[in-house]
């Protein structure tokens, strides 16, 4: 069984700063990519940022210059800095990763449980 276990959401001040970790835990021979998404009431699920193997990044629009992702390939873990955050930040956030449970599978998507995030103004 694979897990992907999310923490470090809450209430923060607009213009403050979040820290979002994930980590991957159970049995698996490989990860490959880990995004964050997030979806806030009533929007669609969208890709928030992206990391590779190599540690190449990709960021929406909305959050570039603001929030920065990483990853530790040691501890199969990503995470997301969220810095100036703004209330149309508000809302959960999801990490996801392509994950390969043994060296003779394909590769499947697997997602956190989610953590709210929500920026008063």
């Amino acid at each position: 069984q694979v897990q992907l276990v999310e923490s470090g959401g809450g209430l923060v001040q607009a213009g403050g700063s979040l820290r979002l970790s994930c980590a991957a835990s159970g049995s698996f021979f490989s990860i490959n990519d880990m995004n964050w998404y997030r979806q806030a009431p009533g929007k669609q699920r969208e890709l928030v940022a992206a990391i590779t193997t190599g540690s190449s990044t990709n960021y929406a629009d909305s959050v570039k210059g603001r929030f920065i992702i990483s990853r530790d390939n040691a501890k199969n873990a990503v995470y997301l800095q969220m810095n100036s955050l703004k209330p149309e930040d508000t809302a959960v956030y999801y990490c996801a990763a392509r994950i390969r449970r043994s060296i003779g599978l394909g590769w499947n998507n697997y997602w956190g449980q989610g953590t709210q995030v929500t920026v008063s103004p």
